[in-house]
């Protein structure tokens, strides 16, 4: 019996990734972290997170492919923040404790449920991909793309729309008494 466990547990972890959302503090620095572990304990047993918010055990596959997309779509968020001089705090890992947790959740399912559709799913991808060269708000108004691709740019460029309340002012004015 001990060998057959083993053996599922082998199986188990080769097959399949935990998808994952979780807090966690280094240094007394909070952080997100999303990422993919190929055991439930190794997120439960990782000394640097709090709390897990979201966990899916998928295909391995599934899981790179979802993950990356997250990705994408959180170098797309932090490249237009740092266009529009937002300033976030820079954790040791992870993403910035500043991007509220819903936003990230909003984020993770939304991959997440595009994955379950092929179809959807690379309309999606292919709809983020050209989010990183261009505003898809623009394409919208324009209507160069119209139906389910419409729909889907609208939810995409939504998960882009975080701005924190500080900005960073690169051209600042000496003091006039200087």
């Amino acid at each position: 019996m001990l060998k057959k466990d083993r053996l599922t547990i082998f199986f188990l972890e080769n097959k399949y990734l935990f998808l994952f959302l979780a807090s966690g503090i280094v240094n007394d620095e909070g952080f997100w972290l999303i990422g993919v572990k190929n055991s439930d304990f190794k997120i439960l047993d990782d000394k640097n997170l709090l709390e897990c918010h979201r966990k899916e055990l998928i295909g391995y596959e599934s899981a790179k492919d979802i993950l990356n997309a997250i990705n994408l779509n959180l170098d797309n968020l932090m490249n237009d923040l740092k266009n529009n001089n937002f300033s976030l705090d820079e954790p040791p890992i992870g993403i910035s404790y500043n991007i509220p947790l819903n936003f990230l959740e909003n984020i993770f399912d939304f991959w997440l449920e595009k994955y379950k559709d092929k179809d959807v799913w690379e309309v999606c991808l292919g709809l983020l991909k050209i989010r990183r060269r261009v505003s898809l708000s623009n394409l919208i108004k324009s209507e160069s793309i119209k139906g389910d691709s419409k729909k889907f740019a609208m939810e995409i460029e939504n998960l882009h729309k975080y701005q924190p309340n500080s900005i960073i002012n690169k051209d600042s004015n000496e003091p006039m008494w200087k």
